[in-house]
C-alpha cells in the first residue's frame, strides 16, 4: 500500500488521533528547591510568621505613630491601676481591654501591645546584625582554610578553638557592663545596640567557619573546581566565583538557625540587666521586670514570654524546612 501523493489543492490531512507534543522544560534548582519547600507546610508557616515579624519591626515605629501608642507612656488611672493592691492592673489577665489588648504592666500601667512592637525591632536589629557579622567572618575564614589546607587551615582552625574556648556569656556580660557609660563615640542605645551586635556576632563566627569549612573541603575536589584551575584560575577567583555561590544552601539555612539563637542571647542579656536598658522596651527586659509579679500578675510574664516563643519556633521552621528544600538528597 502506497502512501497518498500530495497534490496541488490535496493536501494530505493529519490522522485525529495525533496530537501535538509537549514541550519539555527543565526546571532550576532554584525551582526544585521552591517545590519542595511547598510541601512542608510547617516551614511554610513558619516563613509566613517570620515575613509578619520582619514587617512588625520594620514598621514598628510608623505603626506606633499610627494608632497613637507610646510604649513608655503612664496609665497610672485609678480605672487602669489599683493603688490599694500595690499597683496592679485591674481587671482579669493584666487589665486587658480595647485600650489595652494584651493588658498594662503593673505599677507603671504601660501598654503591653506598644512595648512588644517596640521590643521586635530590638530583638530583630541584633539578632540580624549578629548574624550577618558572624556569617561574614566564619565564611571567610572557613573558606580559605577547607580550600587552601596546610598550615593556613592550621592556623584558623585553632583560633577558631580557642574563640570556641571563651565562655561567651561571661565575656558578654564583662564587655557589656564596662561599655555601659560610652564608647566609640556612642551612648545610649545606639551603644547597647552595637555591643550586643559585636560581642554577639564576633564570637559565634567558629560555628559558621567549621559548617563552611567542612563543605568547601569536599567542594574543592569537585570537577568543576579542577576546570577552573586548569584554565588558569588562581585562588580568590576560585573561592568567590566558585566555591561560595555554592555554599549559599548550608549558609542561609545556617543563619535562619542562627538568628533564633541570637534573639534568645540577646533577651538573655536585657533579662540579666546587662543588655538593653530601659525605659527602652526589650523582651529581656520585660521578663526581668515580670519576675516581682509573676505569681500575682502572670499575665505580665506571658505577653514577652510567648512573643520570643512564637519568634523562635517560627525561625527553627522556617530552617528545617529550608534545610530539607536545599538538600538534593531529599525527595
Amino acid at each position: 500500500m502506497t502512501a497518498p501523493i500530495a497534490t496541488a489543492g490535496n493536501e494530505p490531512e493529519a490522522p485525529a488521533s495525533v496530537t501535538p507534543a509537549k514541550k519539555i522544560e527543565g526546571r532550576s534548582l532554584g525551582q526544585i528547591a521552591w517545590t519542595r519547600f511547598k510541601r512542608d507546610k510547617a516551614a511554610v508557616a513558619g516563613g509566613v510568621v517570620v515575613i509578619l515579624l520582619i514587617l512588625l519591626a520594620v514598621l514598628a515605629k510608623p505603626i506606633e505613630g499610627l494608632f497613637g501608642l507610646d510604649p513608655n507612656a503612664l496609665h497610672q488611672d485609678p480605672d487602669i491601676l489599683d493603688a490599694d493592691l500595690g499597683g496592679l492592673p485591674i481587671g482579669d489577665w493584666g487589665g486587658m481591654s480595647a485600650d489595652h489588648p494584651l493588658g498594662v504592666d503593673p505599677l507603671q500601667g504601660r501598654d503591653l501591645l506598644s512595648r512588644v512592637i517596640e521590643g521586635s525591632w530590638v530583638s530583630l536589629l541584633v539578632a540580624f546584625g549578629a548574624t550577618v557579622l558572624s556569617n561574614t567572618i566564619g565564611t571567610v575564614l572557613g573558606v580559605m582554610a577547607g580550600y587552601y589546607g596546610g598550615w593556613v587551615d592550621t592556623v584558623i582552625s585553632r583560633i577558631m578553638d580557642v574563640f570556641l574556648a571563651f565562655p561567651l556569656l561571661l565575656f558578654a556580660i564583662a564587655i557589656s557592663t564596662s561599655l555601659q557609660g560610652g564608647a566609640f563615640g556612642l551612648h545610649g542605645l545606639p551603644l547597647h545596640i552595637m555591643v550586643l551586635i559585636f560581642v554577639i556576632g564576633f564570637f559565634n563566627w567558629p560555628y559558621m567557619g567549621r559548617i563552611v569549612r567542612g563543605q568547601t573541603l569536599s567542594l574543592r575536589e569537585r570537577e568543576f573546581v579542577h576546570a577552573a584551575r586548569s584554565l588558569g584560575a588562581r585562588g580568590p577567583f576560585i573561592l568567590f566565583k566558585e566555591l561560595l555561590p555554592n555554599l549559599v544552601g548550608p549558609i542561609l539555612v545556617y543563619s535562619t538557625l542562627l538568628i533564633p539563637t541570637n534573639i534568645l542571647f540577646e533577651a538573655g542579656l536585657s533579662f540579666l540587666g546587662v543588655g538593653i536598658q530601659p525605659p527602652q522596651a526589650s523582651w529581656g527586659g520585660m521578663l526581668q521586670d515580670a519576675i516581682k509579679y509573676y505569681q500575682v500578675d502572670p499575665q505580665y510574664m506571658v505577653v514577652p514570654g510567648v512573643a520570643i516563643f512564637l519568634t523562635v519556633l517560627a525561625f527553627n521552621l522556617l530552617g528545617d524546612g529550608l534545610r530539607d528544600a536545599l538538600d538534593p538528597k531529599s525527595n
